[in-house]
């Protein structure tokens, strides 16, 4: 995620890194390419180009902006739900911590563990990556088969909650805890589960492949025609305002493409590493062990 000072218009106003410009630079460059052909052909009489019908090209206009702006909001929606989920999860990671206290303290920093596991596991579920073997080995409560099993299980978070759930069972099987004390804890452990299916839920529901699709199309379509409909109005200005049109277009398009996926590596997507980490010092901070250092910004983007 791009983490930069936006109180300074002057740098706002020219931002490269971290902006959809670059992804979007080479077809904005050929559109205000056509534009120009246009204008020159035109100013030296060279070609009659027929000019586009503008109540036809106004209704398409129209028509696009309306289904581009809904593209953009379920991709916005899908993004900060994403964000509550997570946010959701350090607010339980933090119930947890304080409600464990009820613990023997060996018990307290299993379970403390065992909830960052999880944290791990479910970033790299939602990133399709494999598991860090170091960060689990300096939990001490995984050796190296059973990081093994976690890369093959087919939901390893789910299998971490399963045992957390275990060890809770044979706790109060014990009586070291009571039942109110048990239904205290395990209200934490399911709501973990469900933030779980949240992201799952939106890791695995795209938007429709056709629909991404057909609006991609229009958008392009809608661009290399705008040359051809503002030139008979702008004259030596149409590359500049066809340029700046079709950056708008083409730069919402592109960037509801990125924020469709939050989980992902891109500029624009979450910072998990950054969260999980916020998780793991907050929750050791209260073990008295150790903290792992803060994740900077590098080239003012957020892992």
């Amino acid at each position: 995620m791009i983490v930069r000072d936006k109180s300074n218009v002057f740098k706002l106003l020219f931002a490269w890194k971290g902006t959809i410009l670059p992804k979007v630079l080479p077809a904005l460059s050929f559109v205000v390419l056509i534009s120009a052909c246009v204008v020159w052909l035109s100013y030296y009489h060279w070609i009659q180009i027929p000019t586009v019908p503008a109540i036809g090209f106004t209704i398409f206009g129209v028509i696009l902006s309306i289904c581009t702006g809904f593209r953009n909001n379920a991709c916005y929606d899908r993004w900060w739900e994403g964000r509550k989920l997570w946010g959701a999860l350090i607010a339980n990671a933090r119930h947890i911590v304080r409600d464990s206290h009820v613990l023997t303290n060996e018990q307290r920093e299993h379970l403390i563990h065992q909830v960052l596991i999880f944290s791990n596991l479910l970033r790299d579920r939602l990133r399709q990556q494999t598991v860090e073997p170091t960060k689990f080995l300096e939990h001490a409560y995984l050796n190296n088969s059973s990081l093994n099993y976690l890369n093959e299980h087919i939901n390893a978070p789910q299998f971490v909650l399963e045992n957390i759930q275990k060890d809770l069972v044979k706790i109060l099987k014990d009586g070291e805890i009571s039942d109110i004390i048990y239904s205290t804890l395990n209200r934490h452990i399911i709501e973990l589960g469900n933030i779980q299916a949240g992201c799952d839920r939106i890791a695995g529901t795209p938007l429709p492949y056709s629909y991404s699709v057909l609006l991609h199309r229009a958008v392009y379509c809608f661009c290399f025609i705008l040359p051809f409909s503002l030139e008979a109005a702008l004259g030596i200005w149409t590359p500049l305002i066809v340029g700046l049109i079709a950056y708008m277009f083409l730069g919402l398009d592109a960037l509801s493409a990125q924020i469709e996926e939050p989980f992902g590596l891109q500029e624009n997507d979450l910072p998990l590493d950054s969260i999980v980490r916020l998780i793991e010092r907050e929750s050791l901070s209260s073990l008295g062990q150790p903290l792992p250092p803060i994740i900077e910004a590098q080239n003012n983007n957020l892992l």
